[in-house]
């Protein structure tokens, strides 16, 4: 295999990656939920169309009531775009778009953008994020604090302990040990305690027809959220998620929700904010993207001074062998299967560190193209895992 060379200095730039994860609202997170009181989106019946009667008004802790159309916000048809998006010509043309190519009724969907709100705090936050400077040495220890916490991995525990007999099975029928499904779980929302606090119509608006640079990629997800909508018949008005419209325990994108996410309670609705359905969507997500049952996701590497002049990151692939002629060592014996490996350096505080990814390393940067945010979920979940069967000897 033909070994990649870069500068030292791009090598630098090349191994610090954007801090935080891309589906999580870095808002002020709300009251921490518990089981008993997570809201659900507002669900139509399912002989409604879209004109049909008010859906049951949620808590207000959770979903936030319309001020328009009928008093539940399950009912819209005017004539013409009112408030925030008035006279948008991007969205007339989305609008359209809409009723040609999925047959929605365009008073039904002037009525749904009617109750849509500019989000000025995340054009404004998106701004501040695209000037940021780079990152200083010790990223990776930053980063990995944010998420190894007393919090987050007492949360995985607890779920764990409530849901064993659903991840067990989730394990069972996709292959995907219930620790990475609590390792997403946990840095995505804290296992639920923070699903975000941005109604999602808001959020893919202001997104798709305010934020030209990625304008394009949100209207497709806006798109798919009314279908996701109109399919689950759940009223567009009531979904919170991410101030980039992730959804769910999860934080799945509506574009992953119509490709992924299953009915794993058998209720007969696909419902992320539904931690069985959202578990089940989870492990369904690592199996389509390839997880490998009981192979390993990376093994700890000795580096060396030369080992600076290769090119790192998930998406490298070398063979055993041209790491080894650089003077990359892996500690353990045995590495799996895999004839290749990517080759990480993380940038902690006491200096790098060298791991090497496997194939369900790949797979979970498929959630989020991060070599730190995937490190982050594999070693919350090894955390969780550890305190999880210490507390179960305890018991015994």
């Amino acid at each position: 295999m033909t070994v990649k060379l870069k500068p030292v200095v791009l090598l630098i730039l090349a191994a610090v990656l954007v801090a935080g994860c891309a589906t999580r609202s870095p808002a002020k997170p709300p009251k921490k939920i518990g089981k008993a009181n997570v809201a659900h989106p507002a669900r139509l019946p399912r002989n409604s169309s879209e004109q049909a009667a008010a859906a049951p008004r949620m808590p207000e802790s959770s979903y936030r009531s319309v001020r328009s159309g009928s008093s539940g916000g399950g009912y819209y048809k005017v004539s013409q775009i009112t408030g925030d998006y008035a006279g948008y010509p991007e969205l007339q043309q989305f609008i359209d778009q809409m009723v040609s190519r999925h047959g929605f009724s365009r008073e039904y969907l002037n009525g749904v953008f009617s109750q849509a709100k500019r989000k000025q705090w995340t054009l404004d936050y998106l701004g501040k994020e695209s000037s940021a400077a780079q990152p200083r040495p010790g990223a990776w220890s930053r980063y990995r604090a944010k998420f190894l916490t007393e919090k987050h991995i007492s949360s995985g525990v607890a779920f764990w302990r409530r849901y064993a007999s659903e991840l067990k099975r989730a394990g069972a029928l996709y292959g995907v040990p219930p620790e990475y499904i609590l390792g997403i779980m946990g840095v995505e929302t804290i296992c639920g305690a923070n699903i975000g606090n941005h109604r999602v119509i808001d959020a893919l608006t202001t997104l798709s027809f305010d934020y030209p640079r990625r304008g394009e990629y949100f209207k497709t997800e806006l798109e798919k959220f009314l279908l996701m909508a109109r399919d689950e018949r759940v009223d567009p008005s009531y979904p919170v998620g991410s101030y980039a419209g992730a959804m769910g325990l999860g934080q799945f994108m509506p574009s992953s929700f119509l490709q992924w996410a299953v009915d794993f309670d058998h209720d007969g609705h696909r419902d992320l904010w539904n931690p069985v359905d959202a578990i089940g969507s989870i492990a369904n997500y690592f199996a389509a993207h390839g997880w490998q049952p009981d192979e390993p996701v990376v093994t700890a590497a000795r580096g060396s001074i030369m080992a600076r002049n290769l090119e790192s990151g998930f998406d490298t692939r070398y063979s055993l062998a041209a790491l080894t002629s650089y003077g990359i060592q892996p500690v353990a014996a045995s590495l799996g299967r895999d004839s290749t490996v990517r080759l990480l350096r993380l940038s902690g505080n006491s200096g790098d560190e060298y791991w090497l990814g496997h194939q369900n390393f790949y797979v979970i940067t498929r959630y989020n193209h991060s070599t730190h945010y995937a490190m982050a979920v594999h070693q919350l979940a090894q955390a969780i895992k550890l305190r999880y069967f210490e507390s179960v000897a305890l018991l015994q």
